[in-house]
């Protein structure tokens, strides 16, 4: 069964699409936590990084590659930015397709609050 993010990619769902690669697709976050919050998705489903393997493994740098491409379009890339991935429900993954929050536009402190 195809993942939301699947069917975002796929076009089935809309989304507010801000970068797309050949590889990964960005789209604004309906539930956003700063002003500019994008989630960063390889066109692939891996479900979460515990499924990753040596064959696989590229998916991960090409999306910390579209998080700098974003930071440099939205202005930010000097400011600074915040990018995070959850693994599983205990760290509040909730969509089962690898992806990377990417986080900016206010000042972010750590821990988080």
């Amino acid at each position: 069964m195809a993942t939301l993010f699947t069917k975002i990619i796929q076009r089935e769902i809309p989304a507010k699409i801000v970068y797309e690669t050949e590889q990964v697709l960005a789209f604004e976050d309906i539930n956003p936590q700063a002003p500019h919050h994008v989630l960063i998705v390889p066109k692939v489903e891996i479900p979460t990084i515990n499924d990753l393997t040596p064959e696989n493994a590229h998916h991960i740098g090409e999306l910390f590659l579209a998080a700098k491409e974003i930071a440099l379009k939205f202005g930010v890339a000097e400011e600074g930015y915040r990018v995070v991935m959850n693994c599983n429900a205990g760290a509040g993954q909730t969509v089962f397709h690898l992806h990377l929050h990417f986080l900016a536009g206010r000042p972010l402190h750590w821990p988080p609050g």
